[in-house]
């Protein structure tokens, strides 16, 4: 899979994989160097092909590594009690109404140390890495105060230093408006802009700014002023939109420049076009509408109305409490409507391009970061086939192979 533009893919664009058979992939370094059959990578560069060491594939397939640009990858405690009230029929806004939801992980994120909070990240990052992740997106959001926010961020800091996974930092202290401010929710979205964002831009600790923008947590007009703010700090802008109810979410990501409008299972038809018009990226999260059990994004309106799409798990501990971007490509495929081909497109280079990545991962390209991945699979329609399957057989991190028969090294 090679990119041809410096933009995210749309409608056609993301179904051109740039499939080559018989050809071998030359890493040299933490880099791309080569690729081509193996008689002309001998020809150009036969002092490192000698030196080489040489990874078969064949019968296998190689691809770039999968790149996750949603999740909220630290966090404290579980929440598999509400899975009963959810199957019962208490819906998503119920329970954490009631105290449950974002507001119980807020109370275990509170209680949980530092290490605590680190070492389970660790494990969630290596379970990424074994399904083919090589980049992740990681947001705050469950702390909503600025101690707890901090904690959050530098978690993901001490990571991106000392994981193989490279990890992309989001701030989303409107991930939810704390139990202490319910009646008040207007002095915590004063917080936010006049001292938590200042806080998070002087240490240097997110490159993106998310809210929630829904009924009942932040309102549109809330929403606009913390990523206005943001945008003054230097932080990109990016919002979860229309997820349970149509709230002109996706209106705002194309009016206030979000580099994606996130979940979007009801986005109207306004918002759609306007996020097409804008170049706005749509990251759908079919996990969350298949644990939820809600309708599912309009994934094929949004391909054929020319917005580019990713694709991610939103893996977190109440919605979408999965860590298998694989079983993600199926969902989309079985339950939005989108091909085989577009979907890979959405998990790599166009997920790359919602958090800024895509000059460094998301294709198989000369000079690029050497995150590829061999799946033992003969041909990629399989990876879709059979379903709800892990294919990763090795994955080489910046040039290095980290999984091999599908185990951590």
């Amino acid at each position: 899979m090679e990119s041809d533009v410096k933009l995210p893919r749309r409608r056609e664009q993301m179904s051109e994989l740039g499939l080559k058979k018989e050809v071998s992939v030359l890493i040299e370094g933490d880099r791309i160097a080569m690729i081509a059959p193996l008689d002309e990578i001998k020809q150009e560069y036969p002092h490192l092909v000698n030196d080489a060491e040489v990874i078969d594939a064949q019968g296998k397939i190689v691809m770039p590594g999968l790149v996750d640009c949603h999740t909220h990858l630290v966090h404290g405690g579980t929440r598999e009690h509400e899975l009963n009230m959810r199957l019962a029929g208490r819906s998503y806004m119920d329970i954490m109404n009631a105290g449950g939801g974002i507001h119980y992980t807020t109370t275990k994120t509170r209680e949980a140390s530092f290490d605590d909070l680190y070492n389970k990240t660790v494990q969630h990052l290596n379970e990424f890495l074994r399904h083919g992740v090589t980049t992740v997106e990681a947001k705050s959001g469950y702390g909503l105060d600025l101690e707890n926010e901090l904690k959050q961020l530098y978690v993901v800091k001490k990571l991106q230093e000392e994981h193989v996974v490279d990890i992309v930092s989001t701030f989303m202290g409107a991930h939810a408006v704390p139990k202490e401010f319910k009646g008040n929710e207007d002095e915590f979205v004063k917080i936010i802009i006049e001292q938590m964002l200042p806080k998070v831009a002087e240490l240097g600790l997110a490159e993106f700014n998310d809210v929630f923008c829904e009924k009942g947590v932040f309102t549109p007009e809330q929403s606009r002023l913390i990523l206005e703010a943001g945008k003054a700090y230097g932080l990109t802008p990016k919002i979860h939109a229309d997820e349970i109810e149509p709230y002109e979410g996706a209106e705002l990501a194309a009016e206030v420049g979000a580099i994606s409008a996130e979940h979007l299972l009801v986005a109207s038809d306004e918002g759609i076009a306007a996020m097409a018009k804008a170049g706005t990226i749509a990251v759908l999260l079919p996990g969350t509408a298949f644990f939820l059990r809600a309708p599912y994004a309009r994934g094929r309106l949004m391909v054929d109305s020319g917005v580019p799409v990713a694709i991610s798990t939103d893996f977190n501990p109440g919605s979408s409490p999965t860590i298998s971007l694989p079983f993600i490509q199926n969902l989309a495929c079985m339950n939005m409507g989108m091909t085989m081909e577009e979907v890979l497109c959405a998990t790599t280079i166009n997920a790359a391009h919602a958090i800024k990545r895509a000059d460094q991962v998301g294709t198989l390209e000369k000079g690029k970061q050497a995150d590829v991945l061999i799946l033992d699979v003969p041909n990629y329609k399989q990876l879709q086939y059979f379903y709800g399957m892990n294919h990763t057989d090795t994955v080489i991190k910046a040039g290095n192979v980290v999984v091999k028969g599908g185990s951590l090294l």
